[in-house]
């Protein structure tokens, strides 16, 4: 069965040793190229399927179409802000529950309140700590390795 294929938001993993794991789906949303490839790459070497948006549009959509089991979502994006485009993503019955971490350079009371005010579970300020970061997807997206 082909990865596309799975239901939900594992992706089907081949390891090196033959066996078939499942990776939890991150959904990367960020709008620098640079930004996403890195993010990109550091949760894929800890074990993750990632998916990626540039925008919040496309952030909305492909969430709708990929289901992640995890979103993080830059703040600061064209077209559609990360704000609204959490709204919009909280207002999709089947999303509802996705856990959503805000990524923002601005690390300030009410752009933290801001966030979560419009759905998001946590925050991370950039640049970030991936160690931090890695723990906050422990926490809130367990690994089925």
């Amino acid at each position: 069965m082909p990865a596309d294929s799975l239901k939900g938001n594992d992706r089907r993993v081949i390891e090196a040793n033959g066996y078939e794991a499942h990776a939890p789906l991150v959904m990367v949303v960020e709008d620098f190229e640079d930004n996403r490839f890195m993010m990109r790459r550091l949760l894929e070497m800890s074990g993750y399927s990632v998916v990626e948006a540039m925008n919040g549009e496309e952030a909305v959509e492909v969430a709708r179409r990929e289901r992640p089991g995890l979103i993080l979502m830059d703040l600061s994006l064209p077209l559609l802000d990360g704000l609204a485009a959490t709204r919009r993503i909280r207002q999709q019955p089947e999303l509802r529950d996705v856990p959503i971490v805000a990524v923002s350079a601005h690390d300030t009371a009410d752009f933290h309140a801001d966030a979560l005010a419009a759905g998001c579970n946590d925050y991370v300020t950039k640049p970030i700590d991936f160690d931090q970061l890695e723990s906050l997807l422990h926490r809130l997206l367990p690994k089925k390795l």
